[in-house]
Protein backbone atom coordinates (compact mmCIF):
# COMPACT_ATOMS: atom_id res chain seq x y z
CA UNK A 1 0.00 0.00 0.00
CA UNK A 2 1.61 3.54 -1.13
CA UNK A 3 2.02 6.10 1.79
CA UNK A 4 -0.86 8.65 1.88
CA UNK A 5 1.80 11.50 2.21
CA UNK A 6 4.93 10.26 0.74
CA UNK A 7 8.28 12.16 -0.17
CA UNK A 8 10.31 12.59 -3.53
CA UNK A 9 14.08 11.26 -2.46
CA UNK A 10 16.92 13.34 -1.46
CA UNK A 11 18.87 11.54 -3.39
CA UNK A 12 17.84 9.54 -6.58
CA UNK A 13 19.09 7.99 -9.50
CA UNK A 14 17.63 10.49 -12.04
CA UNK A 15 15.08 8.41 -13.48
CA UNK A 16 12.05 8.62 -10.99
CA UNK A 17 10.07 10.84 -13.82
CA UNK A 18 11.24 8.30 -16.26
CA UNK A 19 9.46 5.58 -13.70
CA UNK A 20 6.46 7.88 -12.45
CA UNK A 21 5.42 8.35 -16.07
CA UNK A 22 6.01 4.43 -17.40
CA UNK A 23 3.99 3.32 -14.34
CA UNK A 24 0.57 4.57 -15.79
CA UNK A 25 -0.07 6.20 -12.69
CA UNK A 26 -0.06 9.69 -13.34
CA UNK A 27 -2.90 11.53 -15.90
CA UNK A 28 -1.18 13.19 -18.53
CA UNK A 29 -2.58 16.42 -21.22
CA UNK A 30 -3.37 14.55 -25.13
CA UNK A 31 -3.56 18.23 -26.26
CA UNK A 32 -3.15 21.44 -25.01
CA UNK A 33 -6.30 23.73 -23.60
CA UNK A 34 -7.79 25.03 -21.22
CA UNK A 35 -9.21 23.22 -17.86
CA UNK A 36 -13.57 23.83 -17.30
CA UNK A 37 -13.53 22.06 -14.47
CA UNK A 38 -11.83 19.90 -11.98
CA UNK A 39 -12.84 17.49 -8.85
CA UNK A 40 -11.66 14.19 -7.46
CA UNK A 41 -13.68 12.39 -9.79
CA UNK A 42 -12.63 13.66 -13.52
CA UNK A 43 -11.13 17.10 -15.10
CA UNK A 44 -13.02 18.04 -17.98
CA UNK A 45 -10.58 19.98 -20.70
CA UNK A 46 -11.59 22.05 -23.22
CA UNK A 47 -9.52 22.45 -26.52
CA UNK A 48 -9.55 22.00 -30.01
CA UNK A 49 -13.44 22.98 -30.55
CA UNK A 50 -14.19 20.14 -28.06
CA UNK A 51 -14.56 19.17 -24.19
CA UNK A 52 -12.48 15.91 -22.73
CA UNK A 53 -13.65 14.51 -19.73
CA UNK A 54 -10.81 12.69 -18.18
CA UNK A 55 -11.91 10.38 -15.48
CA UNK A 56 -9.40 9.75 -12.43
CA UNK A 57 -8.90 6.64 -10.59
CA UNK A 58 -10.59 6.99 -7.06
CA UNK A 59 -9.09 4.14 -4.71
CA UNK A 60 -9.34 1.05 -6.63
CA UNK A 61 -7.54 -2.52 -6.84
CA UNK A 62 -4.24 -3.15 -9.39
CA UNK A 63 -3.81 -5.88 -10.93
CA UNK A 64 -0.38 -6.04 -8.11
CA UNK A 65 -3.18 -5.98 -5.69
CA UNK A 66 -1.86 -2.56 -4.56
CA UNK A 67 -4.23 0.44 -4.47
CA UNK A 68 -4.75 2.72 -7.37
CA UNK A 69 -5.77 6.56 -6.51
CA UNK A 70 -5.03 9.96 -8.66
CA UNK A 71 -5.40 13.28 -7.13
CA UNK A 72 -5.73 16.28 -9.40
CA UNK A 73 -3.11 19.06 -9.61
CA UNK A 74 -4.72 21.59 -11.87
CA UNK A 75 -7.33 24.17 -11.16
CA UNK A 76 -10.16 25.75 -12.77
CA UNK A 77 -9.31 28.02 -15.85
CA UNK A 78 -5.74 27.34 -16.13
CA UNK A 79 -4.36 27.01 -19.83
CA UNK A 80 -2.22 23.73 -19.69
CA UNK A 81 0.23 22.38 -22.69
CA UNK A 82 -0.01 18.72 -23.91
CA UNK A 83 1.99 16.66 -22.01
CA UNK A 84 1.56 18.21 -18.86
CA UNK A 85 0.82 16.12 -15.48
CA UNK A 86 -3.55 16.69 -14.24
CA UNK A 87 -2.88 14.32 -11.88
CA UNK A 88 -0.76 12.29 -9.46
CA UNK A 89 -0.58 8.85 -8.57
CA UNK A 90 0.18 6.95 -5.51
CA UNK A 91 3.54 6.95 -4.84
CA UNK A 92 4.35 10.24 -7.25
CA UNK A 93 4.86 13.44 -6.22
CA UNK A 94 5.90 16.23 -8.37
CA UNK A 95 5.88 13.78 -11.41
CA UNK A 96 8.28 11.53 -9.83
CA UNK A 97 8.69 8.58 -8.09
CA UNK A 98 7.73 8.65 -4.03
CA UNK A 99 8.19 5.61 -2.17
CA UNK A 100 8.48 6.56 0.82
CA UNK A 101 9.80 9.05 3.43
CA UNK A 102 13.37 10.66 4.01
CA UNK A 103 14.36 9.69 7.26
CA UNK A 104 17.95 10.50 8.34
CA UNK A 105 19.17 7.19 9.83
CA UNK A 106 22.74 5.89 11.85
CA UNK A 107 24.05 2.55 10.73
CA UNK A 108 26.60 1.01 13.24
CA UNK A 109 27.63 -1.48 15.14
CA UNK A 110 25.99 -2.47 18.26
CA UNK A 111 28.17 -1.91 21.75
CA UNK A 112 31.11 -2.74 19.64
CA UNK A 113 29.94 -5.82 17.79
CA UNK A 114 30.57 -5.94 13.53
CA UNK A 115 27.81 -8.58 13.02
CA UNK A 116 24.41 -8.63 13.37
CA UNK A 117 24.41 -4.82 12.43
CA UNK A 118 20.95 -3.26 11.81
CA UNK A 119 19.38 0.14 11.63
CA UNK A 120 17.41 1.56 14.24
CA UNK A 121 14.35 3.89 14.19
CA UNK A 122 12.68 6.33 16.77
CA UNK A 123 9.47 5.23 18.20
CA UNK A 124 8.12 8.55 17.20
CA UNK A 125 8.35 7.73 13.52
CA UNK A 126 5.86 5.18 13.84
CA UNK A 127 3.64 6.92 17.16
CA UNK A 128 3.27 10.35 15.35
CA UNK A 129 2.89 9.02 11.54
CA UNK A 130 6.13 10.35 10.00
Amino acid sequence: VPLSQSEKCIVGTGLEGQAALDSGALAIAEHEGKIIYTDTDKILLSGNGDTLSIPLVMYQRSNKNTCMHQKPQVRQGKCIKKGQILAYGAATVGGELALGKNVLVAYMPWEGYNFEDAVLISERLVYEDI
